[in-house]
């Protein structure tokens, strides 16, 4: 029998990196798409102050003038 060697670190590194990609893919993915109702209701939600220019411009034409 050989004896289990400890992990490489490149390889971990490069898991490390991977699990960070996955993660962020995950995250960004699970946002509504802009100027659908869920979308409309997050902003609803959402201080008007936090809102950047293209977002409050979307919300006008998507969510107010329907």
């Amino acid at each position: 029998m050989t004896a289990i060697s400890a992990p490489d670190p490149l390889m971990r590194r490069i898991r490390f990196a991977l699990s960070i990609a996955l993660l962020a893919g995950a995250l960004f993915a699970c946002k509504p798409e802009v100027g659908s109702e869920a979308w409309c209701k997050a902003m609803r939600d959402q201080p008007r102050g936090d809102w950047t220019v293209n977002e409050a411009t979307e919300f006008a034409k998507s969510c107010v003038l329907r």
